[in-house]
């Protein structure tokens, strides 16, 4: 059975950080690309960031680059994000969704991507 569960969700003051995880299971962990998207109300799903597990290249939406990291350990075939620098801007619900592409398409796109996690909410208060 295919599991995706994403934690680490929460309420943040602007500025703030916060690490979501990823945890995975029932697939070849390190033959797939791991993305997070974002959904904020009234507004589209948007990759956030994609980490291809084979070779760790990883790409970013222009608008978090350089505040927001994602890494894996393959030990734990979990993919995290780390999100720094936060903004209201920021918040939504976070997913983390699957791909056996193999690669990250740039950007994310949600189609690619074969399993998807519920969600946590990030919210970043101003």
């Amino acid at each position: 059975e295919v599991q995706v569960v994403e934690s680490g969700g929460g309420l943040v003051q602007a500025g703030g950080s916060l690490r979501l995880s990823c945890a995975t299971s029932g697939f070849p962990f390190g033959d797939y690309a791991i993305g997070w998207f974002r959904q904020a109300p009234g507004k589209e799903r948007e990759g956030v960031s994609c980490i291809n597990i084979s070779d760790g290249d990883t790409h970013y939406e222009a608008s978090v680059k350089g505040r927001f990291t994602t890494s894996s350990d393959s030990a734990k075939n979990t993919v995290y994000l780390q999100m720094n620098s936060l903004k209201p801007e920021d918040t939504a619900v976070y997913s983390c969704a699957a791909s056996d592409f193999g690669f990250c398409a740039i950007p994310p796109a949600p189609t690619d991507f074969k399993y998807w996690g519920q969600g946590t909410q990030v919210t970043v208060s101003s």
